[in-house]
């Protein structure tokens, strides 16, 4: 036997495919994947705080009770020249743009993705960025996360003018386990709050999960406390019937073979419905590089929600 041969990885027993469990668990860790994860976490937060400058401060509005239940609003740009009437006219008829951001459920915050409004505000959208509770903090479910996303939804609607913007031009910006919120908001029965099915024109989803039964599996669940309701009811893909909203889907070639297998059986489960959906690949791209193409009115991300805008 060879120095190789010896070294090489016994496979253990099959857990989810074929893959044992060692192969699931670095398929829902990204940073088995990416291994520039930290930087691009730096950048990030860099990124953010000299994007202040040409956004201004975002307005803070609370959507709950609690203080984790808050949504940033940077508000669209006006023309040059707009003041009065002619300024209120054109921000009450702007897009607006709702981001729920990811952090494997356990981390992230509405501060940490100004840099990705300018481009949306500068192209005449208003941009949200959602606060809500992490898994930890919810001892372990996810119920509470998705409440909470859906109520700030909800809130956006009821209460545009608060910032203006036109309540029947909303669409959804989601990344990672952002997406997997998204998708529970998507195919939520809206009818249930007493608001409109499609609530939300739009929504690109970034890299994401849209069925639990693998995540649960994997070493997730050791923070999250997985039950059979909780995979039924918040695994996107089994509530396609609720679903009223054109969707971008989209992972990136270098992400893991789990999430780039998550969105391409969810994008043609969502085309065998008869529903519509656009699956966009961004080549040599890793997760968390999927996200910066978002910030970049060129890149694959940013193109395609300001054409879904209507602002391309």
């Amino acid at each position: 036997m060879t120095a190789t041969a010896a070294q090489a990885k016994v496979k253990g027993p099959i857990v989810w495919l074929d893959m044992d469990q060692q192969e699931l668990d670095d398929a829902y860790d990204q940073a088995a994947y990416a291994p520039n994860r930290d930087q691009l976490a730096k950048r990030r937060v860099a990124n953010s705080a000299a994007a202040l400058a040409y956004t201004g401060k975002p307005s803070r509005f609370a959507y709950g009770p609690t203080p984790i239940e808050g949504l940033d609003v940077y508000r669209a740009l006006l023309p040059a020249g707009a003041s009065g009437k002619t300024a209120a006219a054109a921000a009450a008829a702007a897009p607006v743009g709702i981001f729920v951001h990811g952090g494997a459920w356990r981390s992230g915050e509405a501060s940490e993705f100004t840099y990705l409004a300018e481009p949306f505000t500068r192209a005449g959208a208003h941009f949200v960025v959602l606060d809500f509770i992490n898994v930890d903090q919810a001892g372990g479910s996810l119920f509470p996360m998705v409440e909470q996303v859906r109520r700030a939804i909800g809130w956006v609607f009821r209460n545009v003018e608060k910032f203006g913007g036109d309540r029947d031009r909303l669409h959804l910006i989601s990344h990672s386990s952002g997406s997997h919120l998204a998708g529970c908001a998507v195919t939520h029965d809206w009818a249930k709050d007493g608001l409109p099915r499609d609530i939300l024109k739009g929504a690109t989803l970034s890299s994401g999960m849209y069925d639990l039964k693998p995540v649960r599996l994997s070493k997730r669940s050791k923070y999250v406390k997985f039950t059979d309701e909780m995979e039924a009811a918040l695994s996107a893909m089994r509530h396609l019937d609720k679903l009223a909203t054109p969707l971008v889907l989209s992972y990136g070639t270098y992400e893991t073979p789990q999430f780039q297998r998550q969105t391409r059986e969810f994008a043609a489960a969502v085309k065998a419905a008869g529903k519509p959906v656009e699956l966009l690949v961004g080549e040599a791209y890793n997760h968390f590089e999927m996200l910066e193409t978002v910030a970049n009115p060129y890149g694959l991300l940013g193109r395609a929600v300001l054409a879904q805008m209507r602002l391309a």
